[in-house]
């Protein structure tokens, strides 16, 4: 087993999950089995119980593991599939120790920082590297850590001297570290300044610890002299010297460390055998492909996200990449625009009508609108509010978790004329109940009590998601949520016109919901969370059917009556172009239920046999 350790200096969110995401890349294209360890030095267990304000988003595995997004960062660039115990946390760490010393395993001993918890985390380390993440089954041969936060952080010092002692214990060979560094360039000057680049290496070599490779980060490229002034102060070689810039995505961050020689420096350093003078022609064609698509693509589609946490992008990291994929795929550069949700309540035209009526112009003018999950009270009004103006004016709507259940309560109030509906989560006493707790959530205690990890979703007659997963009539996916559909009012609603066409294995719990197209054209809400699943090649088919109806490519690519042949006058790949292919990549992957499942969800027969996570 083969380990880089990627660590931060300067600044926190420097864009190592990026770069860790991007050697991993590199490496699996090298066809190295690769997998990924997040370390977050908090003394959470998980990330469960974080505000989004706080931390971002909280990603969910198959497992049902709460992780640090940058979990969802390494399966979209490896497509991967980690398990909870690829992010460790120093509540985990201590939570083992504890246990170990309440069995008495450790004999009397008295049980310190050094050794118990740094082997702990050694051990923890060696373990995680070893288990499967592809489909398979393969032991991985390259094993990514990524310490989180800054080198001299107090929280995150045991973590440091656990590796600066397992440097020793897996050999020189076999262990390497990569530091990530900010380079700032003042705008007075222009000069990019290396002082604390310096300053972060020392601190690292001080606590034991020397960088193989050290990545410098930057808001404009850096000239040869300032990486040669890098070089001297910090004591690796010229070429071990690799400047990342801001550029126009995170796509091009796997070709600009391969273009600087990372894969030579890999192999070398850690014996793989993998370099050779010259790359093979069509060498990670496919992501060079992405990368081009996503600079040069010219028509554009604009989409609402109308959440609770907008103040903050990564608390919607995963929709936005989804967003992003999805968009690629129909030949479109998304245009995401954030609406507070409180913002399109009665309540903001009154306090602050300029900013109500900003909001409800963006929500206006937009091709298509996505309502994401959420929890609590604060802008369950202004979400309501959005699906009634999706559902009257036909605009594409998307609905995620929370984002379905205010569907479910603005068609009962709207539709139903049950004025009261509610969820018992902001009204306990409503007279209509359409939305209630599950009998697993334990309101005494807050983490990991809710429904977590993949599950199995049936479908049931026909409807556009259906044919958007390829027609299968079983698919699993991840879920997170306290609250459900109260299946006492399932009859009436559908009775009513709004169809739940996915349901659970035990027929209780809605997963799906869609009006007929007769209807609206694309009226379409999940319980689950296809978003944490969707890859850049292989886009979640929830959120590619809200892209094809915004443009207006859905019933084509449904009824695949476009030719892929065609190309337009300028030499882009025209809309009937894109339909076609993307009605082909939905087709070639479409398994029957005994086959290996490669696409973007698990496709599954309702006849397999299926564990939940």
């Amino acid at each position: 087993m083969k380990y880089i350790l990627v660590t931060g200096g300067v600044i926190s969110g420097i864009g190592k999950g990026v770069i860790a995401s991007s050697i991993g890349t590199i490496l699996k294209h090298c066809g190295l089995h690769v997998t990924s360890i997040k370390i977050d030095p908090y003394i959470n267990i998980d990330a469960g119980t974080f505000s989004p304000f706080e931390h971002g988003e909280v990603f969910v595995l198959d497992d049902g593991g709460e992780v640090d997004l940058d979990l969802g960062n390494y399966e979209r660039f490896l497509d991967v599939t980690l398990h909870r115990a690829n992010n460790i946390t120093t509540g985990k760490i201590y939570q083992q120790v504890i246990e170990c010393e309440r069995r008495g395993d450790y004999l009397g001993k008295t049980v310190q920082v050094v050794p118990h918890i740094t082997d702990a985390i050694q051990e923890w380390v060696e373990n995680v590297a070893k288990v499967p993440v592809t489909e398979d089954g393969k032991e991985p041969e390259v094993c990514i850590i990524e310490l989180g936060g800054t080198i001299g952080d107090i929280e995150g010092m045991p973590f440091v001297e656990a590796f600066r002692q397992f440097q020793f214990r897996v050999s020189h060979e076999s262990f390497c570290c990569v530091h990530v560094s900010l380079v700032p360039q003042p705008k007075s000057t222009g000069e990019s300044k290396t002082k604390p680049t310096q300053a972060s290496v020392k601190e690292l070599r001080g606590s034991g610890l020397s960088p193989d490779l050290i990545v410098c980060r930057s808001e404009m490229p850096i000239i040869d002299e300032v990486k040669q002034k890098i070089s001297n102060f910090c004591h690796v070689k010229p070429d071990r010297v690799i400047c990342i810039h801001d550029c126009t995505s995170t796509y091009r961050v796997p070709l600009m460390l391969e273009e600087q020689g990372l894969i030579q420096f890999i192999s070398e350093r850690l014996q793989l055998n993998i370099a050779t003078p010259t790359r093979p022609k069509k060498f990670m064609w496919k992501w060079r492909d992405l990368a081009d698509r996503h600079d040069n693509v010219r028509k554009v589609v604009e989409i609402a996200l109308v959440g609770k946490y907008t103040q903050l992008e990564d608390a919607y990291a995963s929709v936005t990449k989804a967003l992003h994929h999805s968009a690629l795929f129909v030949n479109r550069r998304l245009i995401l625009s954030y609406i507070e949700a409180t913002s399109l309540e009665e309540a903001t035209k009154i306090e602050n009508p300029v900013k109500y009526h900003q909001a409800w112009q963006i929500l206006c003018r937009s091709e298509g609108v996505i309502v994401p999950g959420g929890f609590g009270k604060r802008g369950m009004e202004g979400k309501i509010a959005a699906v009634t103006w999706c559902r009257t004016t036909r605009k594409p709507f998307l609905g995620v978790c929370l984002g379905l259940q205010a569907a479910v309560i603005e068609f009962t109030r709207n539709v139903m004329n049950w004025k009261d509906a509610n969820t018992t989560e902001i009204d306990p006493d409503t007279p209509y109940p359409v939305v209630i707790d599950m009998p697993e959530h334990n309101p005494g205690q807050m983490g990991g009590t809710m429904r977590l990890g993949k599950r199995t979703t049936i479908f049931h007659g026909d409807s556009i998601i259906k044919k958007l997963y390829g027609n299968v009539g079983a698919i699993d996916e991840r879920h997170r949520h306290r609250y459900e559909v109260n299946p006492e009012f399932v009859d009436k609603i559908e009775k009513a016109g709004l169809h739940f066409v996915g349901r659970d294995e035990s027929e209780t719990r809605m997963e799906i919901m869609e009006l007929p197209t007769a209807t609206h054209p694309y009226f379409v809400a999940t319980q689950y969370h296809p978003e944490y699943i969707s890859r850049p090649l292989k886009p979640s088919p929830p959120y590619l059917g809200l892209l094809l109806a915004a443009v207006g490519k859905l019933q084509p690519y449904l009824n695949n009556a476009m030719s892929s042949n065609t190309t337009s006058e300028d030499g882009e790949n025209s809309d009937e172009d894109i339909v076609g292919l993307l009605r082909r990549n939905i087709s070639n992957v479409s398994l029957s239920a005994s086959s290996t499942p490669v696409t973007p969800c698990h496709f599954r027969s309702p006849t397999e046999s299926h564990t939940d996570g």
